[in-house]
């Protein structure tokens, strides 16, 4: 292995305000899950919360702080929603979540479907599954 030295500064690392990440992690996942067309009780066990909950959390008025876990579910289905648009373009992007698959993952069901029934490891594969069909892996 070969040592490359440069006279760049290296980068600093910033660090992200909790606060934010939080507020845009709820504020993207809120706008997708609406552009899925979800349910409430359905995309608030997609973000990991309760109905209540996710009501509250959407509207801002949620005084809690988002766990690993909801964190994890937000960033996978914002990258879902990113490579069904970058894949199949706006109008069937937001409905293919709800399109029964007959692919292998699926077997029937929809993608919606899948996720709910799969947790996190489901929600990651569906994510997964898309970037590979959008990178032709």
């Amino acid at each position: 292995m070969a040592t490359v030295y440069s006279d760049r500064p290296r980068a600093k690392a910033v660090e992200a305000d909790p606060a934010v990440v939080q507020r845009v992690a709820i504020t993207a996942t809120a706008r997708l899950l609406d552009a899925w067309r979800v349910e409430q009780e359905s995309a608030a066990k997609l973000a990991g919360a309760r109905p209540r909950t996710w009501q509250r959390m959407k509207s801002g008025k949620w005084p809690g702080e988002l766990n690993q876990d909801q964190l994890t579910r937000m960033s996978a289905l914002v990258g879902l929603y990113q490579g069904l648009h970058v894949y199949f373009g706006n109008e069937l992007a937001d409905d293919w979540i709800t399109l029964e698959n007959d692919g292998p993952l699926f077997g029937g069901e929809t993608p919606l479907e899948f996720m709910l029934e799969g947790g996190i490891p489901a929600i990651i594969r569906v994510r997964d599954y898309v970037d590979a069909i959008r990178g032709g892996v």
